[in-house]
């Protein structure tokens, strides 16, 4: 029996903020890799205040910073300082993978550009994250998941409904979307420096990943698609896949497709419609969807959630009850799963989310809390081997901050 997880010994230069750098870095943290976060003087990375800002759900404990930056170690460097490059330097040349989200031009003015990273550290994996990709007239933009992986993607005008302006997503979905994305770059890195000894620069963009996520519309118009206009409850351009309202105004979507329609018919007590030609195949359903939507809708507002859900899983027709948040953080099957995980050392905050990526028969490491701000300086600078008189002259040069200017809200 070991203690050791699949990156125990793997060293991880976490030098990115909000949200898909660190996020893409936790899960690493996941397996047992040697996380540093560094942030920068004063109030650190913008996450540490997201679990305040609207819409943001108000709570005591700083989950959003915790779920983010769990099991890393934490560092403020005052990366314009020139004295703090050598401290860089020394941290990219312990690291094994260096993540950043600076911009291109920010990051090589604070000596995080690939080439001199590469320089100083051959066998470093390299990973960072754009808004808007490297190339092309907008590469320099700054980008955020609502803007870039959202709203240029042709993802969030296509989650609206017709008639309907556009809303605002879920803030931050598209960012831990590029997470996974960063990670998987990562690991295909350190399995080719593997087979060839070589390190690499990888990446993504939040912009590549939302057009991923809408990949089927987005490819269907590069096939020259005639698209279908946007979803209306009550005409969808498919009526077996539509929300409906329950009599105990819960609310389901349905997602079923012909073969499942004897069984759909046998559900709502009207197998007779198998005889009706209006919808014996699928450009039936398409050509008289308002009416197939219209009495679906009668039936299923008949009967309270339960019925529908023993009446539909009797006939193995697929569905889902549509949970709000609050109730999705107390369905027994996130916990029987371990995508709710407990979380230590957190006053108010028990638990917290996993990464989705998972090896069966090898468990994750516990997730404990986030650093404090700058709450591990002196232990890392001493694992790099800088002394007593050199730490107080980094201090004094102003690369690092003073014993109690590091603490910051957690």
């Amino acid at each position: 029996m070991t203690n050791e997880s699949v990156f125990t010994g793997l060293k991880v230069l976490d030098v990115s903020s909000f949200i898909a750098g660190p996020a893409a870095a936790t899960v690493l943290s996941d397996f047992g890799a040697d996380v540093i976060k560094i942030e920068p003087p004063g109030r650190g990375d913008p996450q540490r205040r997201l679990s305040s800002v609207p819409p943001s759900p108000r709570a005591q404990a700083n989950y959003s910073w915790h779920l983010a930056n769990r099991n890393k170690r934490g560092m403020v460097i005052d990366l314009k300082s020139p004295a703090a490059t050598e401290v860089l330097k020394r941290l990219v040349d312990w690291a094994d993978v260096v993540i950043t989200n600076f911009p291109h031009g920010t990051r090589e003015k604070l000596h995080l550009g690939y080439e001199e990273v590469a320089g100083w550290n051959p066998r470093v994996v390299y990973a960072d994250i754009t808004g808007f990709g490297d190339a092309g007239p907008d590469a320099g933009q700054p980008g955020f998941d609502l803007t870039a992986a959202w709203s240029r993607s042709g993802l969030l005008a296509s989650t609206r409904d017709a008639g309907a302006p556009p809303t605002v997503p879920v803030w931050g979905s598209g960012d831990y979307m590029s997470a996974i994305a960063i990670y998987a770059a990562v690991v295909t890195a350190l399995y080719r420096r593997e087979r060839t000894g070589q390190g690499a620069s990888v990446g993504t963009s939040l912009l590549a990943g939302g057009v991923w996520a809408t990949g089927t519309l987005v490819a269907g118009a590069l096939a020259g698609g005639t698209p279908f206009e946007l979803h209306d409850r009550k005409a969808p351009a498919n009526p077996l896949i539509n929300p409906y309202r329950t009599a105990d105004d819960e609310w389901f979507m349905l997602v079923a497709s012909p073969p499942h329609w004897p069984g759909l018919t046998r559900a709502i007590g009207h197998p007779e419609l198998l005889e009706d030609p209006r919808f014996a195949d699928i450009e039936g359903f398409v050509e008289n969807a308002a009416a197939l939507s219209e009495l679906l809708d009668a039936e299923f507002r008949s009967q309270p959630f339960a019925h529908w859900r023993d009446a539909l899983t009797r006939e193995r027709v697929t569905y889902s009850l549509i949970q709000t948040p609050e109730e999705a953080a107390q369905d027994p099957q996130l916990r029987a799963n371990d995508i709710v995980v407990p979380l230590e050392g957190v006053s108010g905050l028990a638990e917290t989310i996993s990464s989705p990526v998972n090896i069966r028969g090898v468990p994750k490491v516990p997730a404990k809390r986030a650093p404090d701000l700058g709450e591990h300086n002196d232990e890392i600078l001493a694992e790099l081997g800088f002394g007593p008189a050199e730490i107080a002259e980094l201090r004094a040069q102003g690369a690092i901050p003073g014993p109690t200017e590091a603490e910051g809200p957690r």
